[in-house]
């Protein structure tokens, strides 16, 4: 089963605003066993949506349209699509009590022609129920098209989805079963690891599908497996998977890609009583920010110091002004010194030190644009490692970040 997804507004085309609505959607759509073949942007003009409506029509089983739906002038959506179903626009009562106890009653003020508009819906449209916001969801068959037309903010949209249009959609439509897992790596490139699983890779049922998606400093490998018994989908997918931690499991940090590395560290931070901080200097906070972006973070967390400037290494870190002369502010005899006294001022089990150049300008030293050194202290133990993480500024931080998690994440493992 097929759906295509459109989403209406000049902001997007002119990148005033980033579509999100479109990748939710689709992932909900996913998780019932719909594909999603095309998502398209298409201005506010009434030719535009026509026409696209028209291409889709009998197409796809489920067309999905958000934007456009508001109380001004320029929201022509509605009134587009009643003209595609050659339709008449109608007030819909329940559609206006809704309006009139939102503005009435929350806002307290007089109700307008505007608002009364919003509760003019298509006369073959059946509501969808919009208890977020003032503008109903619409959903309209075409002959074998289903064309479902939703507000553009994300909260309305999101709410629509999931408690009226994914309901709807599996109760009209039989769907196949579409089961994923994804394995997240660290510390491998993504043609390392596909020489190393080639023979794997090669063998897969024809039902189960592999993906490489590359991030810096990390890859995961999806499997998709398509069929009629979810059950069966389940069982081949997890044989899989064993048969692939056999061949990488070394680098596997975890599963699914709501969980990634920094999630899968605070875990294991949370089970182990450990707690951890970071002395930043090229990374500029992001491996802290990172860290405490996890729910629960407080637990294992202590604080970072973000020591940009060589003189605030040296004031408060008390690294050694002697070391930054005969070493260089970017080298691991600092980096040492830094992850030390982090992990001493903070009294964590674990600490984090980073001191590089990410560019484009090489700063207070001589190394090379890229190179990056990484300390890490556990306990009575520290080390100190050298990377080159090349170019851009951007890649060389992110990729810091993500390398020092991964440093900390097996170091752990192995106590």
């Amino acid at each position: 089963m097929k759906a295509s997804i459109i989403t209406i507004g000049d902001e997007i085309l002119i990148g005033q605003i980033v579509d999100t609505n479109s990748s939710y959607i689709a992932k909900q759509l996913d998780k019932i066993g719909i594909s999603v073949t095309e998502m398209r942007s298409v201005s506010d003009d009434k030719t535009q949506i026509l026409e696209t409506l028209s291409e889709l029509q009998n197409k796809v089983e489920v067309v999905i349209i958000t934007g456009g739906l508001g109380p001004t002038k320029d929201d022509i959506t509605k009134k587009t699509i009643c003209e595609y179903c050659n339709d008449v626009l109608v007030e819909s009562e329940i559609v206006l009590q809704h309006v009139k106890e939102l503005i009435e009653g929350f806002y307290k003020r007089p109700i307008t022609q505007i608002n009364r508009d919003q509760a003019l819906v298509p006369s073959k449209a059946e509501v969808l129920f919009n208890k977020m916001g003032t503008a109903p969801g619409m959903w309209l068959q075409k002959e074998n098209t289903v064309f479902i037309s939703l507000p553009g903010v994300p909260y309305e949209m999101k709410y629509l989805i999931d408690n009226e249009v994914v309901p709807k959609l599996v109760q009209k439509f039989s769907r196949p079963y579409i089961i994923h897992k994804t394995i997240i790596t660290y510390g491998r490139g993504e043609s390392l690891i596909a020489e190393q699983i080639e023979s794997w890779e090669d063998s897969l049922p024809s039902f189960i599908k592999l993906a490489y998606l590359p991030s810096p400093g990390r890859v995961r490998l999806r499997l998709s497996a398509r069929g009629a018994n979810e059950k069966e989908l389940k069982v081949a997918i997890e044989k899989e998977v064993s048969k692939l931690q056999e061949l990488i499991g070394d680098i596997i940090v975890g599963f699914d890609e709501d969980e990634p590395i920094e999630v899968v560290l605070g875990r294991l931070l949370t089970n182990k009583g450990l707690t951890i901080a970071t002395a930043e200097s090229c990374t500029g906070g992001k491996i802290a920010q990172t860290i405490a972006s996890v729910s629960g973070a407080s637990a294992y967390f202590k604080g970072s110091i973000v020591s940009y400037a060589t003189d605030v290494k040296e004031r408060i870190l008390n690294v050694s002004h002697n070391v930054i002369e005969e070493n260089s502010v970017v080298s691991a005899q600092v980096a040492k010194e830094m992850v030390l006294s982090v992990q001493k001022m903070m009294q964590t089990n674990i600490a984090i030190s980073t001191t590089g150049n990410a560019g484009p300008l090489k700063g207070d030293s001589n190394a090379e644009v890229g190179i990056v050194y990484i300390g890490i202290a556990i306990d009575e133990e520290v080390f100190v490692e050298e990377f080159n993480f090349g170019q851009p500024r951007e890649k060389v931080i992110d990729r810091a970040v993500s390398k020092a998690l991964e440093l900390v994440y097996k170091e752990i493992l192995k106590k």
